[in-house]
């Protein structure tokens, strides 16, 4: 078998199963561990798995730069942040994470409501300008272009001086085995950091993240208060969370 079919294989096995398992796919072929993994590992770097222990599963199409991950899954994230809004109340200190799904959130808040947001996000600013009645507090430190956020020291010691009641969390990959993942170790700690200084963790779930992994883990899916995800999302997708008695907010409800 030629290396391009093997590869078109383990794609195919991977889109059909949800994840390859290296042995499995060596003795079916008969072929030698070494040489799948060789093609895992080469299929990884052009971005279309992430490898794990003893094989690989699908890799998060929320790693595309800004203006790409801006066409994904829109009515997805359309519904997530309506529903997402609606779950703010007056007066609370809310946490706006980065990201396309976030900025939504962001533009649906109710133009009369008073409220406080804290984010490391440029563009939530920009989103929030037309909202007379929320005060804005911006986190500085070294901007990370891919996310246009701000990480590092600067913003984790920032964040470590703040209380707030509720933290719309963005990631980029939701596994039920290997939890809450983002393809940056350093914006990933900045999740990690505002995750601990929050009441209530909500993630904004949209499809493509789902059954997905990236590179740097943020947290357990038990460290967070819940997932709300899209009225379309298939249940293959979300029976795997539910049996781990992660708290699904479906926006169809």
């Amino acid at each position: 078998m030629l290396t391009t079919e093997r590869k078109a294989l383990l794609l195919d096995i991977l889109g059909k199963e949800g994840r390859v398992v290296a042995k499995e796919v060596s003795q079916k072929l008969g072929l030698s561990e070494d040489t799948i993994r060789r093609d895992l590992r080469e299929l990884a770097g052009e971005g279309l798995l992430q490898r794990v222990h003893g094989g690989a599963l699908p890799a998060s199409k929320a790693l595309g730069d800004l203006p790409t991950r801006r066409n994904v899954s829109t009515d997805d994230k359309a519904e997530i942040a309506k529903v997402a809004a609606g779950m703010i109340r007056e007066g609370q200190i809310i946490f706006l994470d980065g990201g396309t799904t976030t900025v939504s959130l962001a533009r649906a808040l109710p133009k009369a409501l008073r409220a406080t947001v804290l984010t490391h996000s440029p563009d939530i600013v920009t989103a929030l300008l037309d909202h007379p009645a929320v005060d804005v507090e911006l986190i500085g430190g070294r901007i990370f272009k891919h996310s246009n956020v701000a990480v590092g020291a600067v913003a984790i010691e920032a964040i470590s001086q703040i209380r707030a009641d509720l933290y719309f969390m963005g990631v980029t990959g939701i596994h039920p085995e290997h939890g809450l993942t983002t393809g940056d170790r350093e914006e990933a700690a900045v999740k990690r950091a505002i995750c601990r200084q929050a009441a209530e963790t909500i993630v904004l779930a949209s499809r493509e993240k789902l059954g997905a992994v990236s590179a740097y883990g943020v947290v357990s899916l038990h460290e967070v208060d819940g997932l709300v995800v899209g009225s379309k999302c298939p249940e293959n997708l979300l029976g795997p969370l539910r049996d781990l008695g992660i708290h699904i907010i479906d926006t169809s409800a």
